[in-house]
């Protein structure tokens, strides 16, 4: 009764707000505003220092941004080369990349199975934990019950509050063995209380990597095959950082600066990762994409697609909020190398599945968003395809539901969000604090009776 309340009044006390909340263009004006902390020329304002991970998507010469193809360094190493040196080996590389971003370089032999060990002994939950924070608190969103859980670890945590190296390096790789159990035990929660599925949840084991057991856990009949585990690795790789400059990674580094938790500053970067505009990004694409093949089938003619992109750019189409999901992105120009490596793959899984038609459609649809987009914003800097373009393509061809795409996108850039709390927190050492230029006027206060 008081939330029905609430909504019918609201509506009357908001009548007269919307002028309260707008702001004249003309404040905007002027090269010191870094509006969205981007420079005019649509760089990132710089805010710090950072030896993590390093995004690549054009030089500078003689004070010009020039096109070229994009580059992305864990720790000064290209991630093409982990990859490819994982693919032609066949053998899985998070649990590696996880190492080279905490620790910042390759581990040895000794070191690494150290490191899995640890990896492996974080994989369970404290006492009562899934039944109090996941079962009896079922989630619509698992983005939502994720940050709640990592939030909650804190009451179970002994030193929640040591910000030593040794300490901060603890939390981070149980976060990292932790978040794909919230994950998967969250999806199976939300399908047995909103999807009136069974309850089924099964335990991780130890000899397995993260990518076989997520998707052991989140199958019914624990089946997986090793190519599955293998391309689901891949993703992980290539999520698992993005320079310091991202939203998330920018957020949790701006919580750390204040001198918070773990928890609190991972929870916040979780939170950030679930927008849209950024990890929610993945899902807003498979959503243009499955009403554009709904509208067109696999096989249009370029003339249909055409004008399906067009009506999608004139909000008549998609999502009606006039953007094209997995076409630009802030840094790299010429190419995103992770759109490149999974177009690659997503190519030949597609082949082997009998996808082709959807691949294709997806490739031709990429190649003419580009093209009209560039058009229509009249833009003079060359613009690609990013990440979230095939991630979702993928994820489907690996049976993931759509539920699980950003999550998945959280359970990879852990690594990286948690080191760069640790960078921040060791070399930081002063509270980031931004500052908005005012558009307020002075008034007078006016007493009740007189108003």
């Amino acid at each position: 009764m008081e939330e029905n309340f609430i909504i019918e009044n609201m509506s009357r006390l908001c009548s007269d707000v919307a002028k309260e909340y707008s702001i004249d263009p003309a404040y905007y004006r002027g090269e010191s505003m870094k509006r969205g902390l981007r420079n005019s020329d649509g760089t990132g304002v710089l805010a710090g220092v950072s030896k993590i991970g390093s995004v690549q998507g054009y030089v500078v010469e003689d004070g010009q941004r020039i096109p070229a193809p994009g580059r992305l360094y864990y720790r000064g190493i290209n991630v093409v080369d982990i990859v490819e040196a994982h693919q032609a080996a066949g053998t899985f590389g998070y649990e590696e990349v996880s190492y080279l971003l905490l620790f910042g370089t390759l581990p040895t032999e000794k070191n690494f199975r150290l490191f899995q060990d640890m990896l492996s002994s974080a994989r369970h939950f404290p006492r009562g934990f899934v039944e109090d924070m996941i079962i009896k608190s079922p989630c619509r969103n698992i983005m939502n019950n994720l940050s709640r859980c990592i939030l909650a670890l804190y009451t179970f945590d002994k030193t929640p509050d040591d910000t030593s190296l040794e300490n901060m390096m603890r939390q981070s790789i149980e976060l990292i063995g932790r978040l794909p159990l919230i994950v998967a035990n969250s999806y199976a929660v939300k399908r047995h209380y909103f999807g009136g599925k069974s309850l089924v949840l099964h335990n991780p084991r130890e000899d397995l990597s993260l990518s076989e057991n997520f998707l052991r856990m989140i199958r019914e009949d624990k089946s997986y095959t090793p190519e599955e585990a293998k391309l689901l690795d891949l993703m992980l790789m290539l999520h698992a950082e993005h320079g310091g400059g991202n939203n998330s990674a920018f957020v949790c580094r701006a919580v750390s600066s204040t001198g918070s938790d773990t928890y609190s500053a991972i929870s916040s970067a979780v939170s950030s990762l679930k927008g849209p505009l950024h990890g929610g990004a993945n899902a807003k694409v498979v959503e243009m994409l499955r009403l554009a093949m709904e509208s067109l089938g696999t096989s249009p003619t370029d003339g249909d697609m055409r004008d399906y992109i067009s009506r999608i750019l004139r909000k008549e189409a998609g999502d009606r909020s006039g953007m094209i999901y997995g076409i630009g992105h802030a840094v790299y120009t010429e190419s995103d190398p992770r759109s490149v490596m999974l177009k690659k793959y997503a190519r030949s899984m597609a082949e082997a599945s009998g996808r082709g038609e959807q691949f294709s459609f997806v490739s031709r649809f990429e190649d003419m968003s580009i093209e009209m987009l560039t058009e229509f914003k009249k833009l003079e800097t060359p613009i690609c395809s990013n990440v979230d373009l095939y991630s979702g393509l993928v994820y489907s061809m690996l049976s993931i539901p759509q539920d699980l795409y950003t999550p998945l996108f959280a359970i990879a850039r852990i690594s990286g969000w948690c080191a760069h709390r640790i960078e921040e927190v060791m070399t930081g050492k002063r509270i980031m604090r931004p500052a908005y230029r005012s558009a307020l006027h002075n008034v007078p206060y006016v007493p009740m009776n007189e108003r």
